[in-house]
């Protein structure tokens, strides 16, 4: 991410460099535990890199694969990718030596059984091709099972104190390369043969839960990697619940569950390859190629650039500017943190410059950066995921989320023009900002997104409006400063291939998680303290159902976040009678908005590091600044045609008068309206924003009938409570 503050030495229409102009917003920010490799192993990992992302375009359009089969490659070439590219400790410098010899030398050694397992793997696979009925159980312990195991372990342990530099790979990682090709390899030959029916009995072959173990290791530590440790220690809990889980007291205990039995089962379409993997697998990988080649036009830099000609100019100008970018590049990438941190870099030091602190820059960037997981169509691969999850048709999905989105997007704003107001900022100056009418004249790289819109409404697949969308992005490069050739179509999906490793690490490492929901039926006594709940209150057991969610979300990414809430408190709300849509809307909001609100707030940590403010501080203004995120779940309970769910003059009305409440909200959080407002009248303006987002017919005339109150107060103040701050200088 750059920014370049050039001068103009005069006004003229003609000149075209700008004092403010976003350049490599598209640009993805290198982590600290990135490698950075030159030479053959650069062309060698960026190859692997392109060949993974033309894997998933030709059996997704082409040719396809058999679906357990494509999602076990597909969570393989993820870990291989991941364990080359991403290291498990900080990198050797100047000051920090890189490890000993002899550490290395064990390293090495573990590639022994690790190379033995993989061989034994295509011995097994000629056994079978045989039309051996199965594999001697002691083959598969000792010659496949426990030196997997043994390497994984191993691998995994030496690769937290196996400190090397930022450009070779370690060779603990190389030991846990092959590992994930022999868990892959034994997969495929027992998942395609009449053993793949025994998976959960006590009759499957030990060999698959030996692979599941050093399997789901392996996830977790790539996971640990590429999302944190948050995930991780939530898995952890949940695979000790599967084996503590008996001697539990009330609704948690459960019968149990051996090794075997579970192991067996949880690497199947019950747990890893299941709902969240097969999103990962299809939707969100082809997104992902789509987003690679957006970012490879530069597209990323024109939408930050139209929102700075669009928006500048208003008082507050760089934080509206802000939400619209955030927004655009929030839907298409699909994560609150690395929205902020690319367009984050840009925006929030200018709203410094305009003149809001530091910290209210940082929340206005986390709260508008969240907003993009929740923004149709894409809904940064949520909505992929609640499809797969519900069975409710994607288009159905995207259009439902537009109300609450405009709410979401809508209170923002509001929060931020009266903060702007009351605190007399100015917007940017017209030689601040880029030329409209130049970037009119590139509009037409709005165009797959547009094509992406209208081929999912004509009816297309997913799968196909988003290769069109892909297609249209190269060739749309064409008629603008950046085309896309064929080294940049390579570029584009080596990108795609790198981009993809963290989120498909983490949705096998939700998989786990759902895996151990489903086996376990803890899900089932959830929802049945959800039930008891509310037979005492329903709004009980929402407020309940939300704070499960956000715990649940807190410090994960949206997709995992999502697709854990859905699979623990999903079933429970429906249960009490809420129709799925409401209630998978319900737990995605909340999901979502963990990403801002304290104590761990992904979002809001990453905008403090730009900002320089305190990270908690700016997480608590966050959630003032997204308290609508909070509000409008509650909404879809009690009027679902929020979600388009009722006639056209239901859905006018309640979208119209939730508005009205939205705007007093937002009037009433940040104390101006037309213009200062007291304590008082604030306290009327929360019961009147209050009583017109709960939807009824009487509670919107007393919410309305506030409104015109207060509108009518605020222009009798001398000067007609008229806003005096100056907009531009």
């Amino acid at each position: 991410m750059s920014h370049t503050p050039e001068s103009r030495d005069d006004a003229s229409s003609d000149d075209v460099v700008e004092a403010v102009k976003a350049e490599g917003v598209d640009e993805a920010a290198v982590e600290s535990n990135r490698r950075l490799y030159t030479g053959w192993q650069w062309l060698l990992f960026g190859t692997l890199a392109i060949a993974y992302s033309l894997f998933h375009l030709i059996s997704l359009n082409i040719y396809p694969l058999e679906t357990w089969s494509f999602r076990i490659v597909h969570i393989a070439g993820a870990l291989i990718l991941g364990y080359g590219l991403y290291a498990g400790t900080r990198f050797a410098d100047e000051k920090q030596r890189r490890s000993p010899a002899w550490l290395a030398w064990v390293s090495y050694a573990m590639l022994v059984p690790a190379l033995y397992a993989l061989v034994r793997v295509v011995t097994m696979y000629q056994t079978m091709s045989g039309e051996a009925m199965r594999i001697d159980p002691a083959i598969e312990t000792w010659h496949f099972g426990y030196p997997l195991i043994l390497a994984t372990m191993a691998g995994i342990l030496l690769s937290w104190s196996y400190r090397q530099f930022r450009d070779r790979l370690s060779p603990a990682d190389l030991v846990l390369m092959v590992c994930a090709l022999g868990v892959a390899g034994y997969l495929l030959v027992m998942f395609n043969s009449p053993l793949r029916a025994s998976t959960g009995t006590s009759f499957a072959p030990m060999g698959i839960s030996y692979a599941a173990i050093a399997g789901s290791l392996l996830i977790l530590e790539l996971t640990r990697r590429v999302a944190g440790l948050a995930l991780v220690v939530i898995s952890a809990i949940f695979l000790i619940y599967v084996f503590a889980g008996p001697y539990l007291p009330g609704f948690l205990g459960y019968p149990g569950l051996s090794v075997g039995r579970f192991f067996s089962q949880v690497y199947t379409d019950a747990g890893i390859l299941g709902p969240t993997t097969a999103v990962s697998s299809t939707y969100i990988i082809l997104f992902i190629i789509f987003a690679a080649f957006l970012q490879a036009s530069k597209v990323g830099d024109y939408f930050v650039n139209f929102a700075f000609a669009a928006a500048g100019r208003a008082r507050g100008g760089p934080a509206k500017v802000s939400i619209f970018a955030s927004g655009l590049m929030g839907m298409i990438n699909g994560t609150s943190a690395g929205n902020v941190v690319s367009t984050g870099s840009l925006t929030i030091p200018l709203m410094m410059k305009v003149g809001y602190p530091g910290r209210s820059a940082g929340a206005i960037e986390a709260a508008a950066s969240t907003g993009g997981q929740i923004m149709p169509p894409i809904m940064g691969a949520g909505a992929f995921i609640m499809a797969e999850i519900t069975g409710i048709p994607y288009t159905e999905i995207a259009v439902a989320a537009l109300i609450p989105a405009i709410l979401y997007f809508l209170s923002i704003y509001c929060m931020v023009d009266f903060e702007a107001a009351r605190k007399g900022m100015r917007g940017m100056r017209k030689d601040e900002i880029p030329l409209f009418s130049k970037l009119v004249k590139q509009v037409y790289l709005f165009a797959p997104i547009i094509i992406l819109i209208a081929a999912l409404f004509m009816g297309y697949s997913v799968i196909r409006a988003g290769t069109l969308a892909t297609a249209s992005a190269a060739v749309v490069s064409w008629f603008s400063p950046h085309k896309m050739g064929i080294p940049a179509i390579l570029r584009a999906l080596q990108l795609a291939g790198t981009m993809a490793i963290q989120i498909i690490a983490v949705c096998a490492c939700a998989g786990l998680i759902v895996g151990v929901i489903s086996l376990t039926g803890v899900g089932a006594r959830f929802s049945s303290l959800l039930l008891g709940l509310a037979g005492v209150s329903q709004l009980l057991a929402l407020f309940f159902a939300m704070c499960i969610s956000i715990l649940l979300g807190m410090g994960m990414p949206t997709t995992a976040a999502y697709a854990v809430a859905a699979s623990v408190v999903a079933p429970g709300l429906i249960n009490i009678g809420i129709q799925p849509l409401v209630a998978h809307f319900f737990v995605f909001y909340f999901a979502v908005v963990s990403a801002i609100t304290p104590p761990v707030a992904l979002a809001s940590y990453a905008a403090a590091g730009i900002s320089g403010d305190n990270a908690m501080g700016t997480s608590v203004a966050s959630f003032k600044i997204g308290l609508a995120a909070f509000i409008v779940p509650f909404m879809f309970f009690y009027s679902p045609a929020m979600l388009m769910e009722g006639s056209w003059m239901q859905i006018l009305r309640v979208g119209l008068t939730a508005t009205l409440g939205i705007i007093l909200l937002a009037a009433t959080v940040q104390a101006w309206f037309f213009g200062p407002v007291k304590a008082w009248q604030r306290l009327l303006m929360l019961v009147g924003a209050i009583c017109m987002i709960y939807g009824g017919i009487y509670s919107d005339i007393a919410g309305l009938a506030v409104g015109v109150l207060m509108f009518m107060m605020q222009r009798a103040r001398p000067g007609g409570g008229g806003d005096k701050t100056v907009t531009s200088s």
